[in-house]
Order: C-alpha cells, then sequence, then structure tokens
C-alpha cells in the first residue's frame, strides 16, 4: 500500500478548486498515480476511519471478515481482457464520488489500483493498492452516486458520518 495527498493537476484541477466535482472535467486520465510526492501513512488513514491490511492468504482475508461480522463477499475482475468491450464505460463510473451504507471491503488479488478518499479537511487522499492489500472503507449511503454537490451535505448519512468521524461539514 501506499498512500499520498492527490497531486491535484490535470484531471482534478479545477474539480478541486471550483465545487470539488470529479465529474465536472474531462481533462487528464483518473487511472495514472496523480502522486503529489507526499505521503500519507496507515494512522492518518485509520482516524479517518480508512483501514489498511497486507493480507498474504485468504485466512488472513476470512479472519478479518469473521471478526467484522461480514456475511457476503463476491469478487470481481477488472481489466480490459475480462470484461471487453465495456471496460471503459465501466471503470469510469468508478470516477464518481459515491458512497455506501455498509463497510466497503476491497481486497486485491491480483494487479494493482487506486482508491480516492477524502480527508479530514475534504481533500483527496489517493491510496494504491497492489496484490495481498486489503482496505475498509466507512460506511455511507449505499450504491448511490451522489456527485458532489451541497445538497450532499444535507443527506442525513453523509451528516452522521461527518459527526462520527468528528470532523465539520465544509458547507457548515
Amino acid at each position: 500500500m501506499k498512500a499520498y495527498w492527490f497531486d491535484n493537476l490535470e484531471v482534478y484541477l479545477r474539480a478541486f478548486h471550483v465545487g470539488r466535482d470529479r465529474a465536472n472535467t474531462s481533462q487528464g486520465d483518473q487511472r495514472e498515480d496523480h502522486n503529489s510526492g507526499n505521503a500519507v501513512d496507515a494512522k492518518y488513514l485509520s482516524d479517518i476511519g480508512v483501514l489498511y491490511y497486507h493480507c498474504p492468504s485468504m485466512t488472513d482475508v476470512d479472519f478479518i471478515a469473521s471478526t467484522r461480522s461480514y456475511k457476503n463477499r463476491d469478487e470481481i475482475t477488472v481489466s480490459p481482457e475480462k470484461m471487453g468491450s465495456v471496460y471503459e464505460e465501466k471503470v469510469k463510473m468508478y470516477f464518481h464520488e459515491h458512497l455506501h451504507e455498509d463497510e466497503e471491503i476491497r481486497y486485491i488479488l491480483d494487479g494493482e489500483g487506486f482508491f480516492d478518499v477524502r480527508s479530514a479537511d475534504d481533500d483527496w487522499v489517493r491510496i494504491r493498492l497492489e496484490k495481498f492489500d486489503l482496505l475498509i472503507l466507512p460506511a455511507e449511503p449505499k450504491w448511490t452516486a451522489l456527485n458532489r454537490a451541497p445538497e450532499l451535505e444535507n443527506n442525513e448519512h453523509r451528516k452522521e458520518y461527518i459527526q462520527s468521524r468528528g470532523f465539520q461539514s465544509p458547507c457548515d
């Protein structure tokens, strides 16, 4: 795992400074590193509710799932080879900020990928995961694509999450 402050260049430059909505821009490629060079450690991630584990065996994953009372799991493969012509379209749906009602757990069996999360100060932290990395993201409204806008700040699940983390909403 490697986590760092997002560089706010190219694809996010306008988005971060004008409404902070990543969907409003088409510049650059969100699949690039965008590494600012300023590292973020696992303790900071934990402080904002994001937990990281390195799990070289499925037994490790099963133990975490059991201790956190997870009931379901599925496995997906995200690659042009496996997804064919729908790959680009499906990957782009992850470029929009969204929230989940339940914890989101991601375990990387092979390859690598990025997860972008908001910091306590509402800035983006990019987390690069590689094989055997496991990430747990805190719960927020499930599978609802809620683009970041002032009305999102009035969402009851968002308010509960912000309060539970001791953050102050940027719209207050």
